[in-house]
This record gives structure tokens, sequence and C-alpha cells, in this order.
């Protein structure tokens, strides 16, 4: 008797999974991956191995307020999960209260800010090096990097490489919900600079690097007001630059605003003007979420949500993915084994001949010339039946087509469960 016949052309691989590599997948790959940057590292440092830096080290490299830093992926002893770990080269710690600065950030948890996990001082590096400790994420670009690097830095542009209103209010939305958590603890920023402003995912911004400056420049602090005054000041820069794809378009501010006016609608000059205007006690993080409006941050959150939703349902995907696996698993267990060829316990027959012939339904179609049936449909089709026991039928044949069995996937279910039992008990 022959297999029942299946059109492959219906189903393949690529047309019923989601087409890869995916994003996540993307990020996943990147924890693993090794860049071939060739530098002294440490073996060990402070309860973190496998460093790997994630930048070249150059000498054309940017300063970080005076002193050069380094940016390593390593991998915690603890969790054993990948983290960023930056490094700023010959800085001596003259204030340990310094590191008090580090521990306020840590206790910030916003979606929109590059979490802060810990801080400390090593010679490992055979210096004095700070090194800072905050969370990964993977193939993330600066806005440096995705906006300005292939344009002249000192050249305006009114339309080459313009970025849609709709993901500019986008991002002024997520980092001026950055600023306001950091002024609400009591802290500035001091770091909305498009280099040190991550693009995480689509159309996601965290700030990066935050904590670094108040321990840099501990011995000459400013007072936290004015602090915040200053990171006005500097998102209506990154605004201004962003708008005109320029980083240094404030020194031209009359034709930056006359660009800006022809692309964008007056709400976008309006907040600008107000960013960099001179500080003053009314002038708050506050009173720029009112400028943004209401209308725009509820549409941001409608978005929000969406994506939620979206994401929700790849995941339910990814969980039926991980429910078929394991029967998978335990397919791959059972059928022959060769250590239980001579036993007579094992021998396939009884159970273990109903799972044999059965994988067999699945996975070894012909169709009438005897070629294979590569069809996903109906593999997922089954395995799903048989994870969720149902009632249904089916008819087994054996290879000769000597026999056949009929029986229901609950029935079949209830074999692979009690022959993975019984392998489990000899194992132990």
């Amino acid at each position: 008797m022959t297999c029942p016949k299946f059109d492959s052309s219906r189903s393949t691989i690529t047309s019923t999974l989601i087409p890869s590599p995916t994003q996540l997948q993307k990020r996943s790959e990147s924890v693993h991956t090794i860049p071939s940057i060739p530098c002294y590292v440490p073996e060990e440092l402070q309860g973190y191995h496998s460093l790997v830096p994630l930048e070249p080290i150059t000498p054309e490299r940017r300063k970080f307020v005076s002193w050069f830093s380094t940016v390593y992926r390593a991998t915690s002893v603890n969790d054993g999960a990948a983290y960023v770990l930056r490094r700023i080269e010959n800085f001596r710690l003259t204030h340990h209260a310094a590191l008090g600065m580090i521990e306020s950030w840590s206790r910030i948890r916003h979606p929109n800010v590059v979490r802060v996990r810990e801080a400390f001082t090593t010679r490992a590096f055979n210096d004095n090096s700070l090194v800072v400790c905050y969370d990964y994420h993977p193939n993330s670009q600066s806005l440096m990097e995705l906006y300005f690097r292939s344009m002249s830095a000192g050249a305006l542009h009114a339309s080459m490489g313009r970025i849609p209103e709709a993901t500019l209010w986008t991002y002024i939305i997520q980092i001026a919900n950055a600023i306001r958590v950091a002024h609400e603890a009591g802290l500035a920023v001091r770091m909305i600079d498009p280099a040190k402003i991550l693009l995480t995912g689509k159309n996601r911004l965290r700030i990066n690097a935050c904590g670094i400056v108040d321990v840099l420049l501990y011995d000459t602090r400013q007072d936290t007001g004015l602090a915040q005054q200053e990171d006005l000041v500097m998102f209506g820069r990154l605004v201004i630059a962003l708008c005109c794809s320029s980083i240094t378009a404030l020194n031209a501010l009359p034709k930056a605003l006359e660009i800006m006016s022809r692309i964008y609608s007056p709400d976008i000059n309006t907040l600008a003007l107000y960013l960099i205007s001179k500080p003053g006690p009314h002038k708050t993080i506050a009173q720029v979420i009112e400028l943004i409006g209401t209308n725009r941050l509820v549409h941001e959150m409608d978005e929000m949500q969406i994506a939620s939703d979206r994401l929700e349902a790849e995941l339910m995907g990814e969980l039926e993915n991980g429910r078929l696996v394991r029967l998978l698993c335990k397919f791959g267990f059972i059928n022959e084994r060769p250590e239980f060829a001579r036993e007579p316990r094992w021998s396939e027959t009884g159970d273990r001949y109903i799972i044999k012939l059965f994988r067999d339904y699945v996975f070894h179609q012909v169709d009438e010339n005897g070629s294979p049936v590569v069809n996903l449909s109906h593999v997922l089709t089954c395995l799903n039946k048989l994870d969720c026991g149902s009632d249904e039928r089916i008819m087994l044949v054996s290879r000769d087509e000597q026999s056949c069995l009929v029986v229901s996937y609950k029935e079949v279910k209830a074999c692979i469960e009690s022959a993975f039992s019984d392998l489990s008990r000899v194992s132990r």
C-alpha cells in the first residue's frame, strides 16, 4: 500500500516559517560572534571573562571628555549573560565617592536608557582604568553612524538622508522621556550626543554611557540644575543636527532654521528654538513634553502597543516551535538505538514499532514515482495533532507494505511517552 500523496509545491520551509535570519536571530548570533580586532585583553576582569573589543582601537578615535575609551563585550561569571564594559584609559580615581554616581544611575531602569550595572577600577590593562558595565544590545548603531558618518561634517543638507517627520518625533519623544526620568531622579544625562545615542531596534533609541561623565568630572562638580539645563541645550542641538543632517548645523543657525522650515512642520522649529534658548527657572523637560503635545504622545503609545501585539504573536509562534522541538528530541532519543538492538524489551516491536511507523508517516512520505516529498505543512500538522493527543485516526504502513495499523494520534502519543519514560529510567 502506498503512502498518501502530497503536493510538495504547496509548502516549503521558506513559505511556512518566518524568513531567516530575522533581526532577533542576528542579535543572538552577534552575542557569540568574535570580531577580528587584535588587541590585548585580560583573561578575567572583576567577575567578567571572554572580553572582546567592539570597536577598532585607533589613534583617530574620539576622546571621552579628555580620556580615550574602549568598549568590550564580556561574559559575567554570575549569570553567563553578555554585558558591555566601557573602559576609560589612564584614569586615576581620586575620590571613591565618585562611584556613588554610578550607583544612582544603576537604580534607573528605563526603556530609553542603556542600563548601568556597576563600576570599578582596575590595573589589568597595565594602567589605571575606570570600567563601567552596561547592558549589551547586539547589532545596535549610534545616531552618528546612521546619519552623519557618510556626509561632510560641516555641510548642511536639505534633503540628503532626510529623516521622516514621524520618525523624528518618535526620536524626540524617546529622548525627552529618558531625560525626564533622569531629571526626576536628580541626575543630569550629560551625554545627549549622536555618538552616544543608540538605535537598538526599529526606531528604538537608548541613551548610552550614562554616569561616566559624573565620575570623570567629579572633582569639578557642576550644579545639577545647570547640568540639567545644559541637557536641554544639547537636546536642541541634536534635533537641529538630525533635521539638517549635519552635526555642525548650529554654527549656521539661520540657514539651519530655513532648511528645517522647508522640510518639517513649524512645531519642530518651535521645539528646537525652545531647547537652545537661554536657561531659566521655567525651562524644564516638563515644558518640552508639553510642547511635543498630547496627540503625539498618545500616537506613540498606540504604536508601542501595536508593536507589543506583533511581538506577542511572534512569541506565540516560537512557543509552538518549542513544543515541537521537544517532540522531535523524544523521537531522536527513542528511534533505532544501536545499544538496544539485541535487547528484547527495547526491540522495535509493540510501542516502538508504532513510533517507527509514525516517524515514517511524518517524515518519509514519497509520491507515486517513489521520490521524497518534503512537505513542511504535513509535518507541522502531524506534530501538532500528536502534541495535543488528537483522537483522529491515521493508517501507518510498513516499509515493505505488508502490514498496516490504524491508530489515533492520542495512542501514538501514549506510546512515545511510555517509551521515553522507560529510556529515562534506564539512563539513571
